[in-house]
Formats: C-alpha cells, sequence, structure tokens
C-alpha cells in the first residue's frame, strides 16, 4: 500500500470539504469537551468522598444546662454519654468540645463577619464529637443509641450536609453528560455525511482504482483517516479548552471552597489524566462511524 497515496488523498478529502470538515471538527470538540467535563466532576466526587470520609462525623449536642454546668465532661450525665458511645465497635473517637471552646471554633469560622459579634458561647451548645469507625452502619447506630437520653438537646449526622454536596457535584456531572450525549448525535451524523460527500466527490477516480484491481479496503482508508484525523483534532481542541478553562474559570470559580478546604482542587494531572481518553474516545468514534457509513451507504 502506498503511504504518499493515502495521505495525499486524506488531505485532498480535508481540503475539499473544508467546511463541513471545520464544523465536525468543532462539534466533537464540543461533545469531547463536555466529556471531559463529566470525567473530571466524577474524578471530583472520588476524591471529595476521600477528603470526607476522615472528617465525617456526628455530633451529639447537649441540652443547656448540661453544657453550661459541665465544662469538661467529667459530670455523670456527659461522662455516661460519651461512655455509651466510646464502649461501641462502630465508633473510633469520642471528643468533647465545650461552649467556650465551640465558640472560639465559631470565632474562627465567622472571622471578620458580622456574624461574629452576635453569637455568645452560652449560645453555643457543648458537643460530643464523634468519629465512626464505620460511616455506614456507625452513623445509625449512634443516632439510635442518643436518641431520647437524658442531655442530649439534639443529633446532627454530618453525613446528611456532605450528601448534599454529592448531590450537587452528581447533577452537574450528569447534566455535561446529558450535554454531551446530545452533542455527539449530531459529531457522529456530521462524520457520517461528511464521509458520504467525501465519497461522492471522488466517486470517478475510485472507480477506476477498482477497476485496476484495488481492494475495497484500500480504497476506503483516506476516508477512515479523515475521519479519525478530525476526531483526534477535536479532542486536541477539546482537551486544550479544559486547560483553558482550568486555569482562567474553574480555578476563580472554586476558589474559596477549595481554600476552605470544602472540595479539593482539580489539578493540572486532572486535565492531563483526561486528555488521552478524550483523543482515544474521538478517534474511536470517528472511526467506527466513518467504517459503518461506507459499509452501509457508500459502495467504493
Amino acid at each position: 500500500m502506498r503511504a504518499d497515496f493515502v495521505t495525499r488523498e486524506v488531505f485532498t478529502g480535508l481540503r475539499r470539504n473544508v467546511t463541513m470538515t471545520i464544523a465536525m471538527v468543532l462539534t466533537t470538540a464540543i461533545s469531547l469537551g463536555l466529556v471531559g467535563t463529566g470525567l473530571l466532576a466524577v474524578r471530583t466526587i472520588d476524591r471529595t468522598e476521600q477528603l470526607y470520609s476522615d472528617r465525617v462525623e456526628v455530633q451529639v449536642a447537649l441540652t443547656a444546662d448540661v453544657s453550661a454546668a459541665d465544662t469538661d465532661c467529667s459530670q455523670p450525665v456527659c461522662q455516661g454519654l460519651r461512655t455509651t458511645l466510646e464502649n461501641s465497635p462502630l465508633v473510633d473517637s469520642v471528643r468533647f468540645e465545650s461552649q467556650q471552646q465551640a465558640y472560639e471554633r465559631y470565632l474562627e469560622l465567622f472571622e471578620g463577619q458580622a456574624l461574629a459579634d452576635v453569637v455568645r458561647p452560652q449560645s453555643l451548645p457543648a458537643t460530643l464529637r464523634v468519629r465512626l469507625a464505620d460511616q455506614e452502619a456507625g452513623s445509625a447506630a449512634v443516632v439510635q443509641a442518643m436518641t431520647g437520653q437524658v442531655g442530649v438537646r439534639n443529633i446532627i449526622d454530618q453525613r446528611d450536609v456532605v450528601a448534599k454536596l454529592f448531590d450537587f457535584l452528581g447533577g452537574v456531572r450528569n447534566v455535561t453528560f446529558a450535554l454531551a450525549l446530545v452533542q455527539a448525535v449530531a459529531a457522529l451524523l456530521l462524520i457520517s455525511n461528511t464521509v458520504q460527500v467525501s465519497a461522492y466527490t471522488r466517486r470517478t477516480e475510485v472507480g477506476v482504482m477498482r477497476l485496476v484491481g484495488a481492494t475495497r479496503w484500500y480504497t476506503q482508508l483516506p476516508f477512515l483517516i479523515e475521519a479519525v484525523v478530525t476526531g483526534v483534532v477535536g479532542a486536541l481542541i477539546a482537551s486544550a479548552g479544559l486547560l483553558a478553562g482550568k486555569f482562567l474559570f474553574i480555578d476563580q470559580l472554586l476558589s474559596g471552597i477549595v481554600s476552605n478546604g470544602v472540595v479539593p482542587p482539580i489539578e493540572l494531572s486532572d486535565v492531563v489524566w483526561v486528555s488521552p481518553i478524550l483523543v482515544m474516545i474521538g478517534a474511536g468514534v470517528a472511526a467506527v462511524t466513518g467504517y459503518v457509513t461506507l459499509r452501509l451507504y457508500v459502495r467504493l
């Protein structure tokens, strides 16, 4: 097989249908960019789950009278609750936080804000902060053991708060994948139409080649390579778009919650990890679409 012939035919086809080629590249780039965004969201969700796996606690807030009278959890009520929790095999550790300690932490969280001047130590309850050994079963066990106990004001499961964050990230992932699917359909149709038009415009020379003994695979290969080239170029543009989006938009958008440790940052390595996947998807989908189109709709 003559490589120079195949190369020449590929560039001829790309130049001859330049407007459709550009449309196909841009549509593929948008579709793969959305896929890449979805993959980054999935990676962020996984890393966020790892981030919170060691942070999530169950907070057992004590009543006002117990909080005011007991500053170190040495009184019978608080000590009894703490012992009950520590005896559970599903609990890793229990830490007591007094009203004064809760107030100091509150001031750190809202430093420089008007809310910092509103609250007083007496407004905040003392809390037993429970670190779980088993995140799934431990939370339910603590809630069941503490519900209705003397001295317990309320129980806060931080997993419920974190679940809302995961739901939001999951929603971003689902929306981007849905939009990517719509764009992918448009890209597939453009690839199919471009291959058909390219084959039609060169039907005479391809017919001559078949008459002199060229195989179908030999005559179809330039069209397949055209499709793969546009898919790869679209993937590279999508990767460049993700890289630019990280530095120009994502880093600024997430700077606040990243600096507070709410979610992990999207690193440059994440974009580098996604880029080869997009190239493989772009090349593979374009090659399969081009091959199916040639087999079903074009006789070469």
